[in-house]
């Protein structure tokens, strides 16, 4: 049996060959602008007729209005964002859900499917009925309905496509390192679906089950998954973990190249640091080329 044994001590710094200076990388502190013409926007602030940064990010122009965009925060959600959450408790008519914004969401009981898809009213025994369909602990996916005046969010299942989650695994990144796309659900040729939540969740599952996931997790699959689909899940994570530590973007394309360049080597010698870096070098050259 192989044994892996490494010193502890300093890991060196990667750094790309073709690395290009981030102009509109700032800290606390440092002037944006000395243009009293742009407007203030989040993550700023005015001293002295100057627009100076108050977090570190990545500097955002709309127009004349400038913010800067945390590089480590929490989930800000948007009307429309496909997030991944955890029911954290019942209430009346409404779960609370973990969505890794700054505070708990919200799914109101008439903004779910009922089983089978059924339209109506809510009723007091649907009410009785909330931690049958979802219970503390339960997965979901859902969308953004809309955001309240204290930034907390409102959710909805309305879709088939969302509601309860069943076999598979969460891994979770910064928000900030998931690309926005069209749509954040996708089939990959390996056997494996992914949901790229906007909230930093991603949910990693076998194809398999995704008719059982557009019930509406209604109907739940317990059956073992097969070690293939195992293995390709597993794979799978380690290349998302991957991607997020060197702080690429998430979205199909960049996960399936990565996947794909991953293929030479086991899945749990992945998250060595320099196998990592390895795969994640292949992946960016593609990415490079064809200018994704």
């Amino acid at each position: 049996m192989a044994v892996d044994i490494r010193v502890a001590g300093a890991r060196e710094r990667h750094k790309p060959e073709t690395s290009e200076e981030i102009i509109n990388l700032v800290t606390p502190g440092d002037v944006i602008t000395s243009d009293t013409g742009y407007l203030r926007g989040h993550g700023t602030y005015m001293d002295e007729d100057k627009l100076l940064a108050s977090v570190a990010g990545v500097v955002e122009r709309v127009n004349k209005l400038i913010c800067v965009k945390a590089l480590r925060t929490r989930y800000n959600g948007e009307v429309g964002d496909v997030v991944i959450g955890r029911i954290l408790s019942v209430g009346m008519r409404r779960w609370l859900v973990e969505t890794h914004s700054k505070l708990n969401s919200i799914l109101m009981l008439s903004s779910v499917n009922l089983p089978g898809g059924e339209l109506r009213r809510r009723s007091e025994e649907d009410e009785k009925m909330m931690r049958t369909y979802l219970k503390e602990g339960d997965l979901i996916s859902a969308e953004v309905h809309s955001v309240f005046a204290d930034g907390s969010l409102s959710l909805h299942t309305r879709s088939l496509k969302y509601g309860k989650l069943g076999q598979g695994t969460l891994v979770q990144v910064s928000p900030s390192l998931i690309k926005r796309r069209k749509t954040h659900f996708h089939n990959l040729p390996c056997g494996v679906s992914i949901i790229l939540g906007n909230n930093g969740f991603v949910w990693i599952y076998p194809t398999a089950m995704e008719k059982i996931e557009k019930t509406g997790g209604y109907e739940t699959d317990l059956q073992p998954v097969n070690k293939a689909d195992r293995e390709a899940i597993a794979r799978l994570r380690n290349c998302v973990l991957a991607l997020a530590h060197h702080k690429m973007l998430l979205f199909d394309t960049s996960i399936l190249y990565t996947y794909e360049a991953s293929q030479k080597f086991s899945a749990k010698y992945i998250p060595k640091p320099e196998v990592m870096t390895e795969i994640i070098e292949i992946a960016r050259g593609r990415l490079e080329r064809e200018g994704t």
